[in-house]
């Protein structure tokens, strides 16, 4: 059964996620690099074929905690996934099972759709994620390690490809 305190998005709760990944940001050492505007996420989740997907948690009428993901696909499953981009339940309602409600959410969208996984990335140094996930049953992939490209080297790739 799902947890009333979960369902997907609402445009009119834009301003509340956007504070939410601040929130999410500062905590993860890196306010400075959020940059995330309410026009950016308003669009990206509620454009005509959204690549951007949401839930939220409420309490009391109030979004405490978000859930942000998009579709991966697997080559090896031939299959869509779900990615996780941002989990995050504000401070003050953390153990009330408001990420579990959040996970639960998405784990749904996958059985429902056929999608055959669920990932995430985590901090190295986020224990109390890390512990909660692995509660759930979740894996590390500790042979995999993420890349990225961004501002100067994203340009300068682009050009070289180009």
């Amino acid at each position: 059964m799902s947890d009333p305190r979960v369902r997907r998005v609402r445009e009119e709760d834009v301003p509340a996620v956007v504070e939410l990944v601040r929130e999410l940001a500062e905590y993860e050492r890196a306010r400075d690099e959020c940059h995330l505007t309410a026009d950016q996420l308003r669009d990206a989740l509620f454009r005509p074929e959204p690549a951007l997907f949401g839930h939220v948690a409420e309490v009391d009428g109030r979004v405490v905690g978000m859930a942000l993901w998009f579709l991966n696909f697997s080559t090896w499953r031939g299959t869509h996934g779900v990615y996780l981009e941002d989990l995050y339940v504000q401070p003050g309602r953390r153990g009330d099972g408001l990420g579990k409600a959040l996970l639960r959410a998405l784990a749904r969208e996958c059985v429902e759709r056929g999608y055959a996984r669920l990932e995430w990335s985590v901090l190295d140094w986020n224990s109390p994620a890390i512990g909660f996930y692995r509660s759930l049953g979740a894996v590390p992939m500790d042979e995999w390690t993420v890349f990225r490209l961004t501002d100067e080297a994203l340009g300068l790739l682009a050009d070289v490809a180009g």
